[in-house]
């Protein structure tokens, strides 16, 4: 038996020799796979003692190892031990770099994998993310960069020239931005919504004649659910050309309202009424009064400007509190016998028979002097 497996070779290497290697191979994934479970297990024990997430994340990425690639990794190391051709030695040396590079470039995107999850998991959570655009955007980028520099630095490794690769793929990204140039521009309008924030998910907006609450920005479109229900779909670069109100990040809301009393209210009591304004407004606790004047004289009316605050964002709040007001000034008005003035116009009609008589008068000299003898002219 020992002389058979002397005589038989492969690649003029003996049969024994791949029996050792082989042999070799299989110790050395029982030590890196036990390796591999032991610094788990080891690194789990000492995360349950800890309050930060980094080793936590460290042991979610070292869980990510692929089997096959230990498993690789060890029938590469045991055949260095054989005395292979220069050639071969060199395609395995391809090998285990492509092998090694491929398991850092898994590690890295479930590294990148778990930074974008933290962030969007708080999305769904008590406290909204601030925007899961720039977060899902720079995953990707991260991703692709990874990826990349991995697959151009095997080419390199095997001999291939990425020099004119990369030349090439610049030429082609150059032909695809211009083709999609209209994606582009709603991508790069998403990044400049997550960087500069001129709302988040959950805010109220009003642009043009869209009103509603934000449910999602995405990378091409944002996702706005009117008051009336249904969902309105809006492209970034669109809705970034618009002047945007944000009324989730209004402190409180200033009040302007008016309105006018009949011309036959006294001067005195014109006098008391912006006192009167001030003690309804002032009624509520979340009111702050600023102003009621006596502003004009108008067509049919004495004209009242009052401005006050409300110290709360609630429309709901602020529309029950102007009604109080309203009904207060109501009451307040009629008990002091003031009348809120209506649309009325005055019509001033000339004496009919007196201008009957004129008109009269006007005829009658008329005839007169169309009868009175003519010159004769010479």
């Amino acid at each position: 038996m020992e002389d058979w497996l002397t005589a038989k070779a492969m690649l003029g290497i003996p049969l024994y020799e791949w029996l050792s290697a082989a042999l070799i191979s299989s110790v050395l994934y029982l030590l890196l796979y036990q390796l591999w479970r032991f610094s788990i297990k080891k690194l789990s024990r000492m995360a349950e003692h800890t309050a930060t997430r980094l080793d936590d994340i460290v042991i979610e990425v070292m869980q990510s190892t692929q089997q096959f690639t230990i498993l690789l990794l060890a029938i590469l190391m045991g055949l260095h031990f054989l005395d292979l051709p220069e050639k071969w030695e060199l395609r395995l040396n391809h090998v285990l770099f492509i092998t090694v590079g491929f398991q850092i470039a898994v590690w890295l995107n479930k590294g990148v994998g778990i930074w974008a999850r933290e962030h969007l998991t708080a999305v769904n959570g008590s406290s909204p993310a601030a925007n899961p655009v720039i977060t899902t955007v720079l995953s990707w980028i991260f991703r692709v960069a990874i990826w990349s520099v991995v697959l151009l630095t095997i080419l390199a490794n095997v001999g291939v020239n990425i020099t004119a690769f990369v030349a090439s793929l610049g030429v082609g990204g150059v032909a695809v931005a211009l083709a999609v140039q209209n994606v582009l521009g709603d991508l790069f309008a998403s990044l400049a919504i997550g960087l500069d924030k001129p709302f988040e998910v959950g805010d109220f907006i009003v642009f043009g004649d869209v009103s509603g609450a934000i449910e999602r920005v995405g990378l091409k479109t944002t996702r706005i659910r009117s008051i009336s229900g249904e969902q309105i779909i809006c492209s970034n670069t669109e809705l970034l050309k618009n002047t945007i109100h944000n009324y989730k990040r209004m402190e409180e809301r200033r009040v302007v309202f008016n309105f006018g009393v009949d011309y036959a209210t006294p001067p005195e009591m014109i006098a008391l009424i912006p006192a009167t304004v001030r003690k309804a407004i002032a009624s509520f606790d979340n009111t702050r009064f600023d102003r009621s004047h006596f502003k004009e004289f108008g067509q049919s009316s004495l004209n009242f400007e009052t401005v006050y605050f409300i110290t709360t964002t609630d429309f709901n709040l602020y529309m029950d509190i102007q009604q109080s007001i309203n009904l207060t000034l109501m009451t307040e008005f009629r008990a002091h016998n003031v009348a809120f003035a209506l649309p009325t116009m005055t019509l001033n009609m000339p004496d009919v028979a007196e201008t009957n008589k004129v008109a009269r008068h006007q005829r009658e000299n008329a005839k007169r002097e169309s009868k009175k003898p003519q010159l004769a002219s010479h």
